[in-house]
């Protein structure tokens, strides 16, 4: 007990970040007055919850207990109209809020709030225009809910790679995807998107909209909300995927298997590397994706690989994405994300990842039993940056990044700041070890949504800050957008 007692001081000692001060907020009965004029301001498409309605409970509830908070009341509003009155309710009132789409974000604060949560589930339809390729898509659905409905249709549409993580979210911060080495990210997907304004106009933004198009392809929700997404669809069968499990012994057949798989050229082909740390043991998850109903032997040199538990098989791309739902589950343990971009896994870099995992697994299941530190490592085809033009994120399409994401679950709520230090320590050694390696890594841009809260704008945006901060300035003079949570130009 001594030990760990220690051991949790000793990181407290060397914290060297906070989270961002949060605004001072309207007193209790001020918010109260104002969710009771939004309920009068809006039309019976929309409705105001408050504790301890079911609505109220399921509108709050994230992923993550990191990302959860009582609110004073919730609004679903049914369309774009009744969230122009919101907006302006809230704005005039200097009211803090939140919006959640999927609820998948894990930051504390950031579409959680002690004010007002905007609950987007009501924009849950998705339309297939066969005659133009695309597809309508509200803001509210999560994209297991999409690709259930795509499925009989025979078009998919560039999205998440696992269940219950949300449309907004993912493709207003850029959008990764096991169809991104075929098609891009999400952002180079959008057609068109339904936007209603700080200011409450409703809007539809394309093209030919310069500054607010630009911003929007990975800049999040600073200029607005977003209630629909048009996306260009592309055509799709069956699929070939699932997982392979394997214990620490075949760590280095693993390594050995991802090193030759980057340097095959087949972009049907998608692989996530999942290194654990738990209970005092690293685990090895391989999740496989090919698009086509067999996997042509790309992945031969991983199926060779000795597994303790193996499922893959012919499948449609919504069963796949259910199937990886257990290995991703926040299992009602709180949750943080940090990025780890890289240009390439290395024998050095993958060493890298495997023995921060275990070295922090190993310290951080010292003060939480409950503890689990993974890192996924997400090869692309190196030319998946070139199907989209200018963007907010990624801020440079010369060279392709892979994300990387370091995550820790953990149940002790005081940890939070030990489990953000440990995360930026892994994020920061893996950096090192790329550019040790001769990565050019050093400005690599950081994942939005895989970004620890305090992370710099400039080491997600680069040099494109500067240009989102006109943009919100003239879109949102009032500043109304500053109310709610997420990354703030």
């Amino acid at each position: 007990m001594a030990s760990t007692t220690l051991l949790c001081a000793f990181f407290l000692a060397l914290l060297s970040c906070s989270r961002s001060e949060r605004l001072e907020e309207p007193s209790t009965s001020d918010m109260q007055y104002t969710c009771n004029q939004i309920a009068a301001a809006i039309s019976s498409a929309s409705q105001v919850f408050f504790p301890p309605a079911t609505e109220y409970l399921f509108d709050i509830e994230h992923y993550s207990y990191s990302n959860t908070e009582a609110s004073a009341c919730s609004v679903e509003p049914g369309s774009a109209a009744d969230l122009s009155e919101i907006l302006r309710v809230l704005g005039s009132s200097r009211t803090p809020f939140a919006v959640k789409g999927g609820g998948h974000g894990v930051n504390p604060g950031f579409s959680s709030t002690s004010g007002v949560e905007i609950a987007m589930s009501r924009f849950n339809e998705t339309h297939v225009n066969s005659t133009c390729g695309t597809v309508e898509v509200g803001a509210g659905l999560t994209w297991d809910e999409v690709y259930a409905t795509l499925g009989p249709t025979g078009v998919n549409l560039v999205g998440a790679r696992a269940p219950g993580v949300g449309v907004a979210g993912s493709a207003l911060g850029g959008g990764y995807s096991y169809l991104s080495n075929q098609y891009g990210l999400m952002v180079d997907n959008v057609i068109r998107y339904e936007l209603v304004l700080p200011n409450g106009t409703v809007t539809n933004v394309t093209s030919n909209d310069d500054d607010l198009w630009f911003g929007l392809k990975g800049g999040l929700n600073n200029f607005g909300i977003v209630t629909k997404f048009i996306f260009q669809s592309h055509p799709q069968g069956g699929i070939w995927g699932g997982f392979r499990l394997h214990a620490e012994n075949q760590l280095d057949a693993i390594k050995d298997a991802l090193v030759k798989f980057q340097q095959k050229n087949d972009t049907k082909a998608a692989i996530d590397v999942v290194l654990s740390y738990s209970s005092g043991q690293l685990s090895i998850a391989v999740l496989f994706f090919y698009d086509e109903p067999t996997s042509s032997g790309v992945f031969d040199d991983f199926l060779a690989i000795p597994a303790i538990e193996a499922n893959v098989s012919t499948t449609t791309f919504s069963d796949f994405i259910q199937l990886l739902g257990p290995l991703v589950a926040a299992n009602g343990l709180r949750v943080l994300f940090e990025g780890a971009p890289v240009t390439q896994y290395s024998p050095a870099v993958f060493d890298a990842f495997a023995n921060q995992t275990k070295l922090w697994g190993a310290r951080l299941s010292a003060l939480d039993k409950n503890a689990t530190v993974s890192s996924t490592l997400e090869p692309f085809d190196n030319g998946f940056f070139s199907f989209g033009s200018g963007s907010a994120f990624p801020p440079d399409r010369s060279q392709a990044v892979f994300p990387s994401v370091v995550t820790v679950k953990w149940s002790n709520a005081s940890l939070e700041e030990v489990m953000a230090f440990a995360l930026r320590n892994i994020s920061d050694t893996i950096r090192a070890a790329a550019l040790a390696d001769g990565q050019n890594v050093a400005h690599a841009a950081v994942y939005p949504n895989n970004a620890l809260f305090g992370t710099p704008l400039e080491d997600m945006y680069g040099g494109n800050v500067e240009r989102l901060r006109q943009i919100r300035a003239a879109i949102d003079p009032e500043d109304v957008m500053g109310l709610t949570g997420g990354w703030r130009f």
